[in-house]
């Protein structure tokens, strides 16, 4: 590990107290280099430790309001109930690290590298984790209002309970994570890959799901009145029960798709591919589909699975 005494020339760190009646930043990082990692409940309020590297430490609930950590290493460390609000977390390295609710409302994370980090609970309201990495990590009931998860990495995570009202989610990875009791009011997910995820039963209505890739998904009873569904590839997705009603498909790749039993009055299909697709109990109106009727493929095939019977726009399915 690098030796870090030289950090406090380069750095110019100020010397702060802390909770720590004779504790300031400089004894700080020396006590870390003498192998000491129990640090809880210090009071760094708007020091720069950018590129520090403070690997294993405790800092449980400390004040590290508007703290600047760029690209630091903090690595499998404990912030769990501490105060990092407007802190400045970007492109910091924190893989494995315990963030159990604390609190980064309007925390920059942008580009962090979080894999496989637990921020049960946490707070992060209004903050951007554009580019961010955080696959495998556990955000059980975390509040991500308004937050910017552009190209976020949530591959594999759990989000259970999840707020994600009015964040964009916007080309975000969210293949295999757990979306169970999430919440999506107002959410973009325009671009996003949310292949083999489970989302029966989600409330979904109005959300921004244009060009979105759901392939091997779940959506069976989802609400999607409203829904942007523009061009999206939903190949062999469950819509079972689904309710469609007044949703944009327009373009969207059906293929495979179980249309069973689905809700789609006022629905727009237009130019949509429906190869393999199953819409037993499903009536599909012909404006609803034009001018694409000529060029549906609803022929049986080897490979179809599914009950073919005869729709209100006279094609076989």
């Amino acid at each position: 590990m690098r030796k870090q005494s030289h950090l406090l020339r380069l750095l110019n760190l100020p010397s702060l107290s802390v909770s720590h009646p004779t504790m300031n930043i400089s004894h700080l990082l020396r006590q870390y280099e003498q192998g000491h990692r129990q640090f809880p409940e210090l009071d760094l309020r708007g020091v720069d430790l950018s590129r520090v590297m403070l690997i294993c430490v405790d800092l449980t609930k400390s004040n590290l309001m508007g703290i600047n950590l760029s690209r630091g290493f903090l690595t499998k460390s404990n912030l769990s109930q501490a105060s990092l609000n407007w802190a400045d977390l970007t492109y910091a390295k924190m893989s494995q690290s315990q963030l159990i609710e604390t609190d980064l409302t309007k925390a920059d994370l942008t580009g962090a590298f979080m894999v496989q980090s637990i921020l049960i609970k946490a707070k992060l309201s209004g903050a951007n984790l554009s580019h961010s990495n955080l696959r495998a990590a556990d955000l059980s009931y975390a509040n991500c209002c308004g937050a910017n998860l552009q190209k976020i990495n949530f591959r594999e995570a759990n989000l259970t309970g999840v707020n994600f009202n009015w964040a964009n989610l916007s080309e975000a990875r969210l293949s295999c994570a757990n979306l169970k009791q999430a919440s999506f009011f107002g959410t973009n997910l325009s671009q996003t890959f949310i292949k083999d995820v489970d989302l029966s039963y989600a409330d979904l209505e109005g959300v921004n799901l244009e060009r979105s890739r759901l392939g091997y998904s779940s959506l069976e009873g989802a609400k999607l009145q409203g829904a942007n569904l523009q061009g999206a590839r939903l190949r062999y997705t469950n819509l079972r029960g689904a309710n469609l009603q007044g949703a944009n498909l327009r373009d969207a790749d059906l293929e495979g798709a179980d249309l069973t039993n689905a809700i789609i009055e006022d629905a727009d299909f237009t130019d949509a591919k429906f190869t393999e697709t199953q819409v037993i109990g499903t009536h599909l109106e012909r404006q609803a589909v034009k001018p694409n009727l000529p060029k549906l493929h609803l022929q049986e095939t080897p490979h179809y699975l599914g009950s073919f019977e005869l729709l209100q726009t006279g094609f076989a399915v």
